[in-house]
């Protein structure tokens, strides 16, 4: 069986599969949405969506391009390099500095390539682990005009995620860097996936882990989340390329251009807005959604605040 999308196409938005490089010209894979019936020489704001780490464009990302083109975007939503149908080899490389560069090489389409954009006003959305790479790029980009994250995740933010303590951080940074002696001699890099080949029917098949890692399986190895390119993670040696990068670095230098961040009261993952808001300067807003897990603000059309993005985006266009 085959699964693409996991949400319907909007029957008033048209959607276009396209590729084009990044500056270091790798080819990346994404989706170009578009409302229907539009005048040849109407120009409309844009919205790159970042999907989550480990995600693809047909996941998360879809549900958000398609949301925002009903109601006057055009949208694109794109693979990040080495994931889903995107260039670059080996497959499940992630490198903070490719990531971020993918929002940049977005604009770059939108700005030059796609019909019916304002480059003027061009926003960013970047959803959990795609969040910290969104704020990255805006921090140099000052062609992105807006950031949106929701429930961020900060994958360079390795020490905080696990906790460790300063001799269990050295222990794992012998233990990747021994693995590229490892991968070396073995001529491609270890890679152990976190999510099924084949979706579960239901909850009550699911395996039972820890908390987290359940979360995680409610969305991706459910017909709920689950695409074939998303297998979760990535190459192990990929952590010391987080461990050497901060992606919040130069948050600051985004201001005056202005932030929200958006995470659930009960999202596991919710410290990482906090930091990030506490990090920012002004403009920023948070917007705390009630009832709400992480995952949930990945499909949950009844938790995600469209209509508070909608605005926040058109009135950075304004500022």
């Amino acid at each position: 069986m085959s699964y693409g999308y996991i949400t319907k196409l909007s029957e008033n938005v048209e959607r276009q599969h396209i590729r084009y490089n990044n500056r270091y010209g790798t080819a990346i894979a994404a989706d170009i949405y578009t409302p229907k019936n539009l005048e040849e020489d109407r120009l409309l704001p844009a919205i790159v969506i970042g999907a989550p780490y480990g995600s693809t464009k047909e996941q998360a990302a879809a549900i958000y391009a398609n949301t925002f083109a009903q109601l006057g975007f055009v949208t694109l939503a794109f693979d990040q390099v080495y994931m889903g149908e995107s260039a670059g080899e080996p497959r499940h490389v992630a490198s903070p500095d490719l990531y971020a560069e993918s929002f940049s090489a977005a604009v770059d389409y939108l700005g030059t390539k796609a019909k019916h954009v304002n480059r003027e006003q061009i926003s960013v959305i970047g959803i959990s682990g795609g969040a910290g790479f969104a704020l990255s790029a805006a921090a140099v980009d000052t062609r992105i005009k807006s950031v949106v994250t929701i429930s961020m995740y900060d994958m360079t933010d390795i020490r905080e995620m696990a906790n460790l303590a300063p001799e269990q951080l050295f222990q794992l940074k012998d233990q990747l860097s021994k693995q590229r002696w490892n991968d070396f001699e073995n001529g491609q890099p270890d890679y152990h996936p976190s999510f099924p080949e084949e979706p579960y029917d239901s909850i009550d098949d699911l395996p039972n882990h820890d908390e987290l890692t359940n979360e995680w399986l409610r969305f991706y190895a459910l017909k709920r989340g689950f695409h074939p390119n998303a297998r979760g993670t990535a190459t192990t040696t990929s952590n010391l390329a987080m461990l050497e990068f901060s992606a919040l670095d130069y948050i600051k230098e985004i201001s005056p251009r202005p932030i929200l961040f958006i995470y659930g009261d009960n999202a596991h993952s919710r410290s990482y807005s906090e930091r990030a808001y506490y990090l920012a300067n002004q403009p920023k807003q948070r917007l705390i959604v009630e009832n709400c897990e992480h995952i949930d603000l990945y499909d949950n059309m009844e938790k995600i605040p469209v209509d508070q993005i909608a605005k926040f985006i058109k009135d950075s266009f304004n500022a």
